[in-house]
């Protein structure tokens, strides 16, 4: 794949953020969708294979099939093969998770991705926070290839969702 892959506070909007890091900083994009935040979740924790673009961002390519699974985010190919995207250290239903991403490699380093729901007047806003860029081999580059890769993925999620996309 190319690089794009506690308790939450009872107020999602106050949900805590990754440390910026040395050097590098994070990023955050955040879209709507409609409907509530409970389905807004699930559409992204549950039915990812139907929305992520596997074709462009994966390991194993179109066919594969990524879900969340217990404390982990996985993509399997059909020969049976399996990649670890990364590892969920907070799930916090239906308000937020937060795991360490490394889709690709190995977990020897990995970034921290955050991703919260919130009701808005128009539905459900998530918000996605990337940061941990300095293991990476290039960290200005590996944040570059995921600051242009994620407003796709995130577009794809909206479509699913029934908005109107970028």
């Amino acid at each position: 794949m190319e690089n794009l892959f506690s308790h939450a506070p009872s107020d999602a909007a106050e949900t805590p953020e990754p440390a910026p890091g040395e050097g590098l900083d994070q990023f955050v994009f955040t879209v709507i969708v409609p409907g509530a935040v409970a389905r807004a979740f699930v559409g992204f924790t549950e039915h990812t294979h139907l929305w992520w673009p596997l074709e462009d961002h994966s390991v194993f390519g179109a066919g594969s099939y990524v879900e969340f699974e217990e404390n982990l985010i996985l993509e399997s190919a059909d020969d049976g093969r399996t990649a670890i995207w990364g590892s969920i250290d907070d799930w916090q239903p239906p308000l937020s998770f937060h795991a360490s991403w490394h889709p690709g490699s190995s977990a020897v380093w990995s970034t921290e991705l955050r991703v919260a729901f919130r009701a808005v007047e128009d539905g459900t806003e998530l918000r996605l926070v990337h940061s941990g860029w300095e293991g990476a081999e290039d960290p200005a580059a590996t944040r570059a290839e995921y600051a242009a890769g994620w407003p796709g993925v995130l577009d794809r999620f909206v479509r699913f969702m029934g908005g109107d996309g970028a």
